[in-house]
């Protein structure tokens, strides 16, 4: 790169970019593929849960505490994935957990 005169006799320096964040692109593809699982392991389990609740009337809160830590695991991972945040979702970081009281 080369220093850009000023008026004065200074130089300008250009500003640099950051270098190519690759290895979080690895990252990011890798939690690509695991959020694509999770999402069809949410559709699945909100199937099983119209069955419960369609056979016995009541929602069954395992399947539905189960549902909400893998939906909030699946922001995570897309959050991730957008740069809406720097922390790597599980199995890098925790695994998110749901604080609705069962009921």
């Amino acid at each position: 790169m080369t220093d850009v005169p000023t008026d004065n006799g200074s130089a300008i320096r250009p500003a640099s970019r950051p270098a190519f964040p690759a290895l979080r692109l690895l990252y990011a593809i890798g939690f690509a593929v695991a959020a694509w699982v999770v999402f069809w392991v949410v559709i699945v389990l909100a199937a099983v849960q119209f069955v419960l609740v369609g056979t016995s009337g009541k929602l069954n809160d395992e399947v539905k505490n189960l549902s909400l830590n893998l939906v909030q695991y699946l922001w995570e991972l897309l959050a991730f994935i957008t740069f809406i945040r720097d922390e790597q979702p599980f199995p890098i970081g925790p695994f998110p957990h749901s604080n609705a009281a069962p009921g």
